[in-house]
């Protein structure tokens, strides 16, 4: 089976206080499609993440490392979490990433592990 990144995306700004009743919600639904991925077989990781002014982006140029405050994409969007599933196919990948982004109401992008 190969694997594959479903990657969600956030506004740069996205909020982390998940204590009122739309976020509670939200959460329910992504705990809903994380146990239907577990149970399906599917389910390799995922994790969420905190907003992108959290990142600190490592550099090497010519044998000298630089360390900046991030993000490195200077983007409105960033990805705020991910799983790693695996998936016969990508239309079986792709099926899991219309469910993502339903649970997450939010953007999914699906992108295919390199190959051995």
């Amino acid at each position: 089976m190969a694997e594959y990144l479903l990657s969600v995306w956030h506004d740069d700004n996205y909020n982390l206080d998940f204590s009122g009743d739309e976020a509670q919600r939200v959460v329910a639904q992504v705990d809903q499609f994380n146990a239907e991925v577990q149970s399906a077989g599917a389910w390799v990781f995922a994790g969420g993440l905190h907003p992108a002014s959290s990142a600190t982006v490592v550099r090497s140029t010519g044998g000298d490392v630089s360390m900046t405050d991030g993000p490195f994409a200077e983007s409105k969007e960033q990805m705020g979490g991910f799983w790693v599933i695996q998936a016969s196919d990508l239309d079986a990948a792709l099926d899991w990433a219309r469910k993502a982004a339903a649970a997450c109401e939010g953007p999914v992008e699906i992108r295919p592990f390199q190959g051995e």
